[in-house]
Formats: structure tokens, sequence, C-alpha cells
């Protein structure tokens, strides 16, 4: 009789995106030469459009493209799933070699939480590929007029793991330059901003499995210092708009000691208001009842979550807590981790979130925590 065949190990997924003119196609011309990633398949929208015509070898009947650096490439066909599904049949069956990682390049256009969803609530998918992190190109020349245009740039944003800033050369206005740094790092804290000519090794790494490993990575990562800190030192300093969104939910704190919710720091934009804010709770939480607090934030606010990160005592083993992360509406399995990183054994919880009063989801943690009323 046979063994029975063990499920491969899942194959780690890069997700790359980023808006029209951003400098994908340099990026990823440059990560194809990186030995970091020999041995990978990439999917490409358009082969057209990325402009990878100098890195071609040979190209098979199958769609299948070797690039010189030892890398497979291929277009994404109408769905992304057939194109996912075929590749995998293809290696089970021996017609393609294994490949250590696989890089799917999105649209400019891309909001990138369908593909997320898809490769996390997938169950054939989900179980072959492990999503290892979302890299977000940004223009430095024109990237706070795309950001202001675009809500899809600013989704790409908010979703990534890391963010490569290209075409800093080109960028005579440094105050400008400060300034989208600034706003990056409020709409995405504790995420890296990193240098156009970053190696590979920078961009991948960045999911929850690798986290998991790295405990002394997870203060960083979750930035909650820094988004509880945010709300003195920047207090409106936005372009003029000075106009008040909602600042009438400052005084919820009133002597309930158990559960915190720290001040926000707001991004003003015109009519909409992304803000950072952190949950904490200083008692274990029971795993259903922070299921159900998620449940409900996302049933009753949903399309105005952006993200949550997040570290949470359990009271079924409070030693070791369990791992949250979710971008818009999807929330990754949570990992639950051997040990705290630090000494610091509260549920804490960073939310980056649009048009939504922070007063309404720390009334809703609480009344979770069962400490209702202000």
């Amino acid at each position: 009789m046979s063994e029975p065949r063990l499920p491969p190990e899942p194959i780690p997924l890069t997700l790359l995106t980023g808006f029209l003119g951003a400098g994908k196609t340099t990026l990823l011309n440059r990560l194809l030469r990186d030995p970091a990633l020999a041995g990978s398949i990439v999917l490409v929208n358009e082969f057209g459009e990325i402009g990878l015509d100098h890195l071609f070898i040979e190209g098979g009947d199958d769609g299948l493209i070797l690039l010189a650096s030892g890398c497979l490439c291929c277009t994404i066909r109408d769905d992304l799933i057939v194109t996912l599904e075929d590749l995998l049949r293809r290696l089970d069956n021996g017609r393609i070699a294994p490949f250590s990682r696989l890089v799917i390049e999105t649209t400019g256009l891309a909001d990138p939480a369908p593909i997320l969803n898809l490769l996390i609530n997938h169950r054939y998918l989900a179980m072959r590929f492990r999503l290892d992190g979302v890299v977000t190109v940004v223009d430095a020349v024109n990237g706070m007029a795309t950001l202001d245009a675009h809500p899809e740039a600013l989704r790409q944003v908010v979703a990534a793991d890391r963010i490569v800033l290209g075409k800093t050369d080109l960028v005579d206005d440094q105050a400008g330059l400060a300034a989208l740094r600034r706003r990056l790092s409020e709409l995405a804290p504790g995420v890296a901003l990193l240098p156009p000519d970053a190696p590979a090794a920078a961009l991948v790494g960045a999911g929850l499995y690798d986290l998991a490993a790295r405990p002394e990575a997870l203060a960083g990562w979750l930035a909650a210092e820094t988004v509880a800190g945010h709300h003195h030192d920047h207090h409106h300093h936005d372009h003029g708009h000075s106009h008040d969104h909602g600042h009438h939910g400052h005084d919820h704190g009133n002597g309930h000691d158990h559960a915190h919710a720290h001040h926000h720091h707001d991004v003003n934009r015109h009519d909409a208001v992304i803000r950072a804010f952190v949950l904490t709770a200083d008692a274990p939480v029971r795993q259903a009842t922070f299921d159900l607090f998620w449940t409900l934030l996302r049933s009753t606010h949903g399309p105005k979550l952006l993200r949550l990160k997040g570290l949470v005592a359990v009271a079924e083993h409070p030693d070791r807590p369990l791992l949250v992360h979710a971008v818009q509406q999807i929330l990754h399995p949570p990992l639950t981790l051997e040990r705290w990183p630090d000494a610091d054994r509260r549920s804490r919880l960073v939310l980056i979130v649009r048009d939504l009063d922070e007063a309404v989801v720390a009334g809703l943690w609480r009344a979770f925590l069962g400490q209702p009323g202000a």
C-alpha cells in the first residue's frame, strides 16, 4: 500500500500593485534579475504593458515564457482562478518544475482586495498558496495627486505590507516628497517605505506566517505606539483642510481603565477622513467574543474598514496571543503565537477606517468586553 500523499507546502505568493506609471515595470524588471527570485513564476496582465521583451528567452505554446533569470512568466487570462488552477495542474503533473514563489502583478487600477479575498477564501487556492504580502509601488512625483484623485490608489497603499517609493530621483520638491512620505506612513503605519533599488529580499517575507516566526518584528508591524502618539504631533496639518470631522468623540474614555481607545490621527482629504486608532483591553478576551466583535464590525461598517492589525490576548490560552490581520473586510486566518513578543500582555488592535467615528468602534469594543457606556 502506498503512503497517502501529503498536501505540498503552500507556495509563497507576493502581490505587486501600484498605480499606472508608478514604476512597477522598472521594479519588476529589476526584481527578475535578482537571485532571490530565481525559480519564481510571474503572472502579468499584459506582456506589452509590462515591457519585459528583452528578458525573454523562449516562448512555449502553452503561454509560459522562460525568462533569462530562470523565472517563468505568463499572462493572466480572463480569470485569475483559471490561470492559477492551470499552473497548479501543470506543477502536479510534472509539466513544469517546482517553483519557489509566485508573483502576481496587478493592473494599475486594481483594488487588491478581491485578489486577497480569492487567495484567502478560495478553499483550494488558499491551501496551495500562502499569501506573503502586498508590495505597492508609489510614484514620488505624482503620488500625492494620484492619492487625492483615485480611491483605488488609496486602497493599494492601505493594503501594502511594503511600499516602494519610485522615481524619487525625479523629484525637485523635497518638501512635497516629505509630505508624501508622511502621508504614506499615516495611511500605512508600521509599513516600510523602501527605495526603488530595494533588493527582492527586502520585499518578500512580509506576511503573517513570517511575522509569527519573528516575534521581535511584531511591535514595528503593529505600530500601536506610533498611531497612539500621532495626535500630539499632527493635528490638522494638511493643506488648510481644517474643517472639523467628527471630533466630538474625544472624551469617551471616562474612567473605564479596562478598555481604551487611544486618540486617532486624521488624514483629512476634502470630504473624506481616514483615521487610524488603537483599541486595547487589559483582560484576556474570549475567542468567540473577538470573532463576534469582528463579525459585527464588518457587517455594520464593512466598506469603511480599510485595515485591522492586532495581537489579541485570548482567555482560552492567555500565554499564546492571536495574531490578527484584515484588509478591508477580509480577515486572514488568525495565527496563534507561541509566546508574547514582549512584556505587554494587553490586546491591541490598530484600525484604519474611512468616514467612521472612532467613538462608534470603541463603544462596540467596550460593549463586547462587557463595559458598556462611557
